[in-house]
């Protein structure tokens, strides 16, 4: 008998301290410290209820318009925190000081614009997630010197640069994601930190042209993105370092011409691993070296029939492949 009474007292502590109950609105699976709201109605960050034990909270699709560091500070053992497609547009500064153990913060689809300043210090963040929100300036001082962070994502946002001191920061960083900004160019010595980057996507911005030497530093860069940009010239040795990489995109761009040698680095490239389509070729006497590098790489490029001219008229609509020496005026 005393043994039941004192089972049942020692359950009926834990409930009264919290540790097995939920906030509405969520389900929490405490075997594994997990909460889990997805409920419209939900205006306001769930920090009464929580479990002091949780480690991965996920919070999507509600109308939560803010979150303190206060409301953080209830799941001090936190180690990712994703949130969703929700609504919010403000962040406080020191955000992360309650969560000394957070590695992810996913903070996709929301309508964040502007960051205080220390927003994401005091946490050892690994993959900081901004995607598809209407962000439009990058600031240096949102993270410590010397970050940890190894996935930084902020595609889908409004930016028209990417500044120096922020990637100084960085130099733990395998994977940079930008596509789908405004971004017109790249700083010359901007990437020089990234010494470990190994993905970069830079999709859809307004690029014309990269400096000769932007990626000079790149030379662990598995993946490079340029798709949908207006570039339209590219220089010769821009990819000299690169002779790890395995998949490069520049479809859907302006190139009429590229200089000879400029693919000649590129001998990682994995099968169908370049992209060359949807670009304005002009099959003259200057595509002589895009024309016989295809000849030899034809398994390299991602659908090489599809490479057409755009010009003279009397070639346009033809693939660049299927032409002939004599067509292309290349006896000589």
């Amino acid at each position: 008998m005393k043994s039941w009474c004192a089972l049942a007292s020692l359950l009926l502590a834990y409930f009264c301290h919290g540790t097995l109950s939920c906030p509405p609105l969520c389900k929490c699976y405490h075997r594994r410290a997990e909460v889990v709201c997805n409920e419209v109605p939900l205006t306001e960050y769930p920090s009464e209820g929580l479990s002091m034990n949780t480690t991965l909270m996920t919070i999507q699709f509600t109308n939560i318009t803010s979150i303190s560091e206060q409301q953080l500070k209830a799941t001090p053992l936190l180690q990712g925190l994703h949130l969703y497609s929700n609504h919010l547009q403000s962040l406080s500064a020191h955000l992360l000081r309650g969560v000394p153990h957070l590695n992810t913060l996913d903070l996709t689809g929301n309508k964040l614009s502007v960051l205080p300043a220390d927003v994401f210090l005091h946490a050892p963040l690994r993959n900081l997630v901004l995607k598809n929100n209407v962000i439009e300036k990058a600031d240096a001082e949102w993270l410590p010197d010397n970050s940890s962070i190894t996935w930084l994502d902020m595609s889908g946002n409004s930016l028209t640069k990417i500044p120096t001191a922020l990637l100084q920061k960085l130099p733990h960083l395998e994977t940079l994601d930008l596509a789908n900004n405004h971004l017109e160019q790249i700083s010359m010595s901007s990437l020089d930190p990234l010494t470990k980057l190994e993905r970069l996507n830079l999709r859809n911005n307004k690029l014309d042209t990269l400096e000769v030497s932007v990626l000079q530093s790149s030379r662990n860069l598995t993946y490079l993105f340029l798709s949908q940009n207006n570039l339209n010239k590219l220089p010769q040795n821009l990819f000299q370092e690169l002779t790890q990489l395995r998949l490069l995109s520049l479809d859907e761009n302006q190139l009429s011409h590229i200089p000879a040698g400029l693919l000649d680095p590129l001998s990682s490239l994995e099968e169908e691993g370049l992209d060359l389509t949807s670009n304005p070729w002009v099959c003259d006497g200057k595509v002589k070296y895009l024309w016989r590098w295809l000849q030899k790489n034809k398994k390299k490029v991602f659908l090489p029939e599809t490479i057409i001219c755009a010009r003279p008229q009397s070639l346009v609509g033809r693939s660049l492949m299927s032409l002939t020496e004599s067509e292309l005026n290349l006896q000589a």
